[in-house]
């Protein structure tokens, strides 16, 4: 049986020579990383089970365009490598970080969101223990920092999403608003965000990616047990309550997470070290690996 032939009387092979990739215009392609972690809401309070708050890794870009402002790491995806290797490739460049684990997040190609060119970002979200990681600004940034980031809301169609670094002294406040699209029967929620100083704001459409990836950890720690990917391997029941807490935004009553996180974990023969009060027993992830 012959080779199979098109229109014109071309088989693939023929095809594929005479095939001319500059027929469409073509997008650039990027990739940028949500790298989320727990941090104790007082440094100074050294107590694995202190109060928490869910912080971001942003870089400070070196160049324009946004150069000098704060933003997500991440760039271009190279012609010969596939995305998860770009999206690993790019974040040990800028923050010297290899040791995480991450998921594509979603696909942000909305026209103009690049001053340079059409470019289509696909955007990773990892989750990673804060003691796991030492970031060190690379080639492509000035500087390297974690912030606190908090998504509240304000009314029935208002939220407010504030990214802060104490140490900085810098602080970007936004509100979401959304509306609701109908898409056949279901109304579909459609945010809109603005940032309440327009000279106060990180770099490109980044803030869309976060308010994305908040609402994605909140919405699959309630069916996947994510959150685990943001504690040490041995924690105590207190302190991966309070991950849960931080992240839902609500206190949760103990004894019904505890009978809930109960077949998560497994206790060990351990209790906590160098406490200033009764030292609790210490637990670990029933599978440590494949948890986002």
């Amino acid at each position: 049986m012959g080779a199979e032939r098109n229109a014109d009387g071309l088989t693939e092979e023929e095809f594929l020579a005479g095939y001319d990739a500059g027929k469409y215009e073509r997008p650039s392609n990027t990739v940028d990383m949500l790298l989320f972690t727990i941090d104790n809401k007082d440094p100074d309070d050294i107590r694995k089970d202190a109060e928490k708050e869910i912080k971001i890794l942003l870089i400070k870009r070196k160049n324009h365009p946004d150069i000098h402002k704060w933003a997500l790491p991440g760039g271009f995806v190279s012609m010969d490598e596939n995305l998860d290797a770009a999206a690993y490739r790019e974040l040990a460049e800028e923050t010297n970080i290899t040791n995480v684990y991450m998921e594509q997040l979603y696909t942000f190609g909305e026209v103009g969101r690049d001053k340079r060119t059409r470019v289509i970002s696909i955007a990773y979200m990892a989750l990673t223990p804060r003691d796991n990681i030492r970031p060190i600004a690379g080639d492509d940034a000035e500087d390297v920092a974690w912030f606190s980031v908090e998504k509240r809301q304000v009314s029935d169609t208002r939220h407010e999403i504030v990214i802060s670094s104490a140490e900085l002294d810098l602080r970007y406040v936004y509100t979401v608003d959304i509306t609701f699209r109908k898409n056949g029967v279901v109304s579909v929620p459609i945010p809109k965000i603005h940032a309440t100083e327009e000279n106060s704001r990180i770099a490109f459409d980044h803030i869309e990616m976060i308010n994305t990836g908040i609402d994605r950890l909140r919405n699959k720690v309630e069916y996947m047990p994510i959150a685990f990917n943001l504690v040490p391997e041995k924690f105590t029941l207190n302190e991966i309550q309070k991950v849960y807490e931080v992240i839902l935004g609500k206190k949760l009553v103990k004894q019904n997470f505890r009978k809930w996180v109960d077949k998560f974990v497994e206790e060990l023969d351990e209790k906590q070290e160098e406490v200033g009060h009764r030292p609790a027993t210490l637990y670990r992830y029933r599978e440590k690996k494949n948890m986002i």
